[in-house]
């Protein structure tokens, strides 16, 4: 019996709690109504705005605004007033999804302590804006504008609110360099660039960069010119750059300083153009520089362990013009901004014309000299050129291809020639260069010593000399038989 009345009991208070939970439920379903809206909470104008902050968990941040915007904790950081743009206007016209009336509860919304707390200040009004929990079901943001209601927005702006202060620096913008007109390099090699059109110089017609001694490869000038443009300057070390700064980071002496000249606009009715310069400075960490130097000359430096400190150490910094902003640069970016040599950006094909200019040529080869010749006939209404040896026709595929790969390793090489291999005088269909002379003399094993017109010029791969003597040994033989 006493069994039968403690059961009895128990089942009573459990009834009566569930009794009560469901009445507290219903109570707060009756309190808090929850119901789809497309209403604007919020349509603050940018630019009305003179103050924005904002807390996050672990960090938090302060602005305000005058004419141009300042970052309270330093006056001297460099804000991007696109970025502070961008950030306001999730609040423009800020509309939500669901609208939850008559809250009792912020807790459960993640309100009491929310993840971000924004301030607004405009002339006449503050807002203060609560980003609570994010809900994964809805897929949606809970927000609170001191209301008394709770919000559902699809449009977070914890997407946007989320930064760090590096986000928010006003970078330094570099140009996309359409039209350079002049480039000066120091540095590696100290050497101008000028841009001309129509140069009795050129090669093709696609050619426009010149130095003093060099016709330069247009399309190695534009890749350089793009790796350039496209560098990335967002790791900045210092946004105030001091003349100790620019010492300590080795940019008072830099191992590069590029200057670009470019055409931002391009001629209007009127046929003037707008010019623009742009200046670059790069430098190896002194120090960093300084250790490998001297543990490349020391007798007992092991050169594996040397290699390795180099690839885990290597440290470069970028300026742009007279900017407080010091960037650090990978390695990769370094050595490819200090390969702007007139070697690097010259034609790097000993022979950089088209094939299709070749007329004649004559080859001499172990004593023996041979003699070829074209015509140009028509085929299905194109021009077609057969070239001929001794009167007979000439398959010309293997020395075109042999010709035309011709290529330096090295330019401007200190060394003595040994015996001449080869030597081939071309005749051209070119206004500017009716007449070439090639000559490959071999230095070792390995390379060839390329002479044209008469000028030491580079070395070659011994490897490509041959394709060119078998290529010619091979109509040579045809000719003796």
């Amino acid at each position: 019996m006493k069994r039968y009345k403690r059961v009895l009991v128990l089942l009573i208070i459990l009834v009566a709690a569930c009794a009560l939970t469901f009445g507290v439920t219903r109570y707060q379903e009756v309190q808090e109504q929850i119901a789809a809206s497309e209403e604007i909470i919020l349509d603050i104008p940018t630019s009305a705005v003179t103050a924005l902050s904002w807390e996050l968990e672990d960090r938090s941040f302060s602005f305000t605004r005058d004419e141009d915007w300042v970052y309270d904790e330093d006056p001297d950081f460099p804000v991007d007033a696109e970025e502070m743009e961008y950030l306001l206007s999730r609040f423009e016209s800020f509309g939500v999804s669901f609208v939850i009336d008559d809250v009792e509860d912020f807790a459960q919304y993640g309100l009491e302590d929310p993840v971000c707390t924004i301030h607004i200040t405009t002339a006449t009004e503050d807002f203060e804006i609560l980003l609570g929990s994010y809900s994964t079901l809805d897929q949606e943001r809970y927000v609170s504008i001191g209301d008394g209601k709770v919000y559902l927005v699809s449009s977070d702006p914890m997407d946007r609110y989320d930064v760090e202060l590096s986000d928010l620096i006003d970078h330094d913008e570099i140009p996309v360099f359409d039209h350079a007109t002049a480039i000066s390099v120091s540095g590696p090699s100290d050497y101008e660039i000028s841009y001309q059109e129509d140069s009795d110089r050129a090669y093709t017609e696609d050619d426009r960069y010149y130095t003093d001694d060099a016709v330069l490869d247009p399309a190695l000038v534009e890749d350089y010119l793009s790796t350039v443009a496209y560098l990335d300057l967002t790791d900045y070390v210092t946004y105030k750059a001091t003349e100790a700064d620019l010492t300590t980071y080795g940019l008072d002496d830099p191992d590069l300083t590029l200057q670009v000249d470019y055409v931002i606009e391009p001629e209007d009715e009127d046929g003037t153009e707008e010019h623009g310069r742009y200046t670059l400075t790069v430098s190896r960490d002194p120090e960093e520089a300084a250790a490998e130097a001297e543990a490349e000359t020391a007798e007992e430096a092991d050169a594996e362990t040397a290699d390795d400190a180099e690839e885990e150490t290597f440290t470069a910094y970028a300026r742009v013009g007279d900017s407080p902003i010091i960037y650090q640069i990978t390695q990769a970016e370094y050595e490819a901004l200090l390969a702007c040599t007139a070697s690097d950006l010259r034609y790097q094909a000993l022979f950089p014309f088209p094939f299709d200019q070749v007329v004649s040529m004559t080859v001499a080869l172990e004593g023996r000299s041979f003699a070829l010749t074209s015509e140009v006939t028509e085929e299905d209404g194109e021009e077609v050129r057969t070239f001929y040896v001794d009167g007979e026709e000439l398959a010309i595929d293997d020395l075109s291809a042999a010709l035309t790969a011709l290529t330096a390793s090295s330019f401007g090489p200190d060394v003595t020639a040994g015996e001449e291999e080869i030597r081939l005088t071309i005749q051209l269909d070119n206004e500017h260069y009716p007449e070439v002379e090639l000559a490959l003399y071999r230095v070792d094993g390995t390379s060839c010593l390329a002479e044209v017109d008469g000028t030491p010029l580079a070395l070659i791969p011994r490897t490509q000399a041959i394709d060119l003597v078998e290529a010619v040994q091979a109509f040579a033989l045809n000719a003796s038989n």
